[in-house]
C-alpha cells in the first residue's frame, strides 16, 4: 500500500513539475515576442534560449527564435532552429517553412529555397503564402512564367492577399501587357488603397491605362496610340480597345470634364468591355476571377464609390469625398459582402 502511495506521490510530482516548467516556458515565449515586437531581437532571442535549455525541442520557442534570428539578419541560425521544428513534423510547419526558405533565399541559395517551398506544397496542405514565396524567387531568377504561376495559385488559395496582386501586375508590366496589368493592379488597390506601395499601384495603372495615348501638338486633330509589339495577344483585341477609350478624353466633348470625372466614366468603360469580351470557355484568372467581379461592379451603382477607394492615396479630391459619402462607402461594403 505504501508502494503505492509513493507511486501517486511521484507522478503527481512529476505531472506538477512538467505543468511548471510548461508555465515558465510559455512565460518567456510571451516575454519574448514582447521583446521582437518592439525591435529588441537580441533581448528576445536572449529570453528563448533560457525557454529552450527547459524544453530544448519545443516548436513554439524554436520557431519564434528562428523567425528574429531572421528578422534580425541571421540567416544560419534562423535556419538552424527552422529545422528543428520542420524535423518533428508538427506544430509551426509552414512559418518554419518559410522562414528557412526566405533564409536560403536571401543568402544566395535561391535554388535550394524553390526545391523547399515545392516539398512544402507537396507534404503540406497547399498555402498562399508558400506559393507567394515560390513565386519571389522564381522571379529572382527572372523565371517569369513560373513566378506567374506560382501567383496564380497564390490567389486562387487567398483572394485577399495583396503582394500576389501587386507582384501579378508588375509581371504583366514587365511583358507588356497592359490588359492583365490593369487587372491586378485594380485589385491590387482595392484591397490595400493607401499604402506606400499603392503609389506605385496607381502609377502602374495610370502608365497602361492611357500612358500610350497623346495628342499631337503639331497637328490639332491628330492623336497618337502606341500599342506594345510585344503584348499578350489573349487580350490584345481589349488593349486596342483601352487605348481608344483612353484617347477619348482628347474629343471636344469632353474637354470640360476633371480628371476625376473621365477616370470614373473610362474605368466604366472599361469595365463593361473586359465583361462583354469575355467568352466562357477560357478558364484563366483573368477570365474567371478578374472579369466578371470589375463587370458586375460597372453595372452596379458602386462604381464611383469603387474609383474613389482605389484613388485615395494621390488623390485629394477623392479623399475628400470619401470623408464626405460615408454612407455611400456603407454601401458599398453591403453590395460586397453580398457578392
Amino acid at each position: 500500500m505504501k508502494t503505492t502511495q509513493l507511486a501517486i506521490v511521484l507522478a503527481l510530482l512529476f505531472i506538477s513539475t512538467q505543468a511548471i516548467a510548461q508555465t515558465n516556458v510559455e512565460d518567456l515565449v510571451i516575454e519574448g515576442i514582447q521583446y521582437h515586437d518592439e525591435g529588441n531581437y537580441d533581448k528576445a532571442i536572449e529570453i528563448y534560449k533560457k525557454a529552450l535549455k527547459i524544453d530544448p525541442k519545443s516548436t513554439t520557442v524554436n520557431y519564434e527564435i528562428a523567425f528574429s534570428y531572421f528578422t534580425k539578419g541571421d540567416y544560419k541560425n534562423a535556419i538552424k532552429h527552422s529545422d528543428i521544428v520542420l524535423d518533428q513534423n508538427t506544430d509551426h510547419m509552414l512559418p518554419a517553412y518559410i522562414t528557412k526558405g526566405s533564409s536560403l533565399d536571401l543568402i544566395g541559395k535561391t535554388q535550394e529555397s524553390i526545391e523547399l517551398f515545392e516539398k512544402a506544397i507537396k507534404e503540406t496542405e497547399p498555402h498562399y503564402l508558400l506559393f507567394y514565396n515560390l513565386a519571389v524567387n522564381y522571379h529572382r531568377l527572372e523565371n517569369l512564367e513560373k513566378a506567374e504561376e506560382n501567383l496564380i495559385e497564390a490567389i486562387y488559395n487567398n483572394p485577399n492577399h495583396s503582394s500576389s496582386h501587386l507582384m501579378l501586375a508588375s509581371i504583366q508590366n514587365q511583358k507588356g501587357n497592359s490588359v492583365q496589368t490593369l487587372l491586378a493592379s485594380h485589385f491590387f488597390l482595392f484591397l490595400e488603397p493607401d499604402s506606400k506601395r499603392s503609389v506605385e499601384a496607381y502609377e502602374m495603372l495610370q502608365d497602361n491605362f492611357g500612358g500610350n495615348v497623346s495628342k499631337d501638338e503639331n497637328q490639332a486633330n491628330t492623336i497618337n496610340i502606341n500599342i506594345s509589339p510585344n503584348s499578350d495577344n489573349q487580350l490584345g483585341a481589349a488593349q486596342i480597345m483601352i487605348s481608344m477609350i483612353a484617347a477619348s478624353k482628347y474629343l471636344e466633348e469632353n474637354k470640360d470634364k476633371t480628371e476625376d470625372e473621365l477616370f470614373i466614366e473610362n474605368t466604366e468603360k472599361l469595365f463593361n468591355l473586359l465583361g462583354e469580351l469575355n467568352k466562357d470557355t477560357n478558364d484563366d484568372i483573368w477570365s474567371t476571377f478578374y472579369i466578371p467581379f470589375y463587370y458586375d461592379l460597372a453595372k452596379s451603382d458602386h462604381l464611383e464609390t469603387y474609383c474613389r477607394y482605389i484613388t485615395q492615396i494621390g488623390n485629394e479630391n477623392s479623399l475628400q469625398w470619401l470623408n464626405e459619402n460615408q454612407e455611400k462607402i456603407t454601401e458599398f461594403s453591403t453590395w460586397l459582402n453580398s457578392e
